[in-house]
């Protein structure tokens, strides 16, 4: 992109970093007037479009904060940097963020807000700081980018919103498919409180035949073993293999922590929030556990899908952060108390039904997976052809 001309931001619109009227009065927060954007009102991994915030501020305190007309352009520059929305309506925002107000002439908002966010590591490499990140306003107004012909910038923009829409479509196809799951855990089995279908009840106790904790032993480089920690299960209920470790495990203690197939993995420790993450095994190859989890085999009176979902329920849920809430700190539930969970016992030739259909559903989702995949290829292939 040479033959285009390189820009700072600063050169082709009003940069504005937003600001927080004082909490102390309460004026200024007595109604719901003006949209207050702060971080975590912006995606992090997409261009936002913005219409709903969190907070709002008053009719009253318009001449105390900084106003942002429709079609500005917010970007996060103090905390976690290169978050990035447009405005769909006149609003404000905090002090962590850096507005620019683009100048319609010669320059259009969503090619710029594209351009900032291909160069978000840029941004990032300029906020190292040791304790919180900074970009401050001098600093982003002297961000470059390159900037083509209007007409350029509009094709760019429309090319890429069709993608990044792509993209969205299929996510909240695969979150549909969870919730499909979910649905049908529901129907079948119904609610765990009421238990209105009458189902024998139990503990996690009654329906396993194994509890054991992994193993506390160091990560090596070059270990034999992919090493799972708590980090690799998911809030939802999956494996995630995205960042994983290695390691060596004597033959002697190979069987103590190693996870097969079916198993199912317990998050013992982790904040009160987290902790009690759960999720069925469902790799080829054999893997082993650190000690923050617990793994877990069913007997003849369970199935492993059903023993999972039932964590990953609402009641699993709130039945796991009950049994931690008074804690401050790192929540841990150790294998006894995890044993000790209430549960309902519906028969196996039930649980093994809604086994099948879950594995229908993640054949669908791994299909949608790999489509996905593609898609955020040629995304990223898109933005290096226009910004790289």
């Amino acid at each position: 992109m040479s033959k285009w001309e390189k820009v700072k931001l600063g050169e082709i619109g009003v940069i504005i970093t937003g600001n927080t009227p004082k909490t102390s009065d309460k004026e200024n927060y007595s109604s719901k007037d003006i949209s207050f954007y702060k971080p975590s009102d912006i995606a992090e991994n997409n261009v936002s479009y913005l219409n709903i915030s969190e907070a709002y501020v008053s009719e009253v305190a318009r001449s105390k904060v900084r106003i942002l007309p429709k079609g500005s352009i917010l970007v996060t520059c103090i905390g976690i940097i290169g978050k990035i929305g447009i405005l769909e309506h006149e609003a404000t925002c905090n002090q962590q963020i850096n507005a620019i107000i683009p100048d319609q002439d010669i320059c259009l908002n969503r090619y710029i807000a594209y351009s900032i966010f291909y160069n978000r590591d840029k941004l990032r490499d300029i906020a190292n700081a040791p304790v919180v990140p900074i970009v401050n306003k001098t600093q982003f107004s002297n961000m470059i980018i390159p900037l083509p012909p209007l007409e350029e910038q509009r094709r760019i923009a429309d090319i890429l919103d069709k993608a990044s829409n792509l993209i969205a479509l299929r996510k909240q196809q695969l979150e549909k498919m969870d919730l499909l799951i979910k649905s049908k855990f529901i129907d079948m089995f119904g609610d765990s409180v009421t238990n209105l279908k009458g189902w024998e009840k139990g503990t996690i106790r009654d329906v396993v035949s194994d509890v054991k904790y992994g193993t506390s032993a160091p990560s090596a480089e070059n270990g034999k073993y992919i090493y799972l920690r708590m980090n690799n299960i998911t809030y939802d209920g999956h494996l995630d293999l995205s960042s994983i470790k290695n390691i060596n495990v004597s033959d002697n203690e190979f069987e103590k922590y190693v996870v097969r197939k079916g198993d199912i993995l317990f998050n013992r420790t982790n904040s009160k929030e987290l902790v009690g993450k759960t999720c069925v095994f469902k790799e080829d190859i054999d893997m082993i556990i650190a000690g923050y989890i617990i793994r877990v085999r069913a007997n003849e009176k369970a199935n492993a899908e059903y023993l999972s979902a039932v964590l990953n329920s609402k009641y699993g849920k709130n039945t796991l952060f009950d049994m931690c809430k008074a804690i401050v700190g790192q929540a841990n539930i150790n294998a006894q108390e995890l044993q000790n969970i209430k549960i309902l016992i519906p028969p196996i030739e039930l649980q093994n039904q809604f086994a099948e259909f879950v594995e229908k559903v993640e054949k669908q989702k791994a299909v949608m997976q790999k489509s996905l995949e593609k898609m955020e290829m040629n995304y990223k292939a898109l933005m290096q052809e226009y910004f790289g």
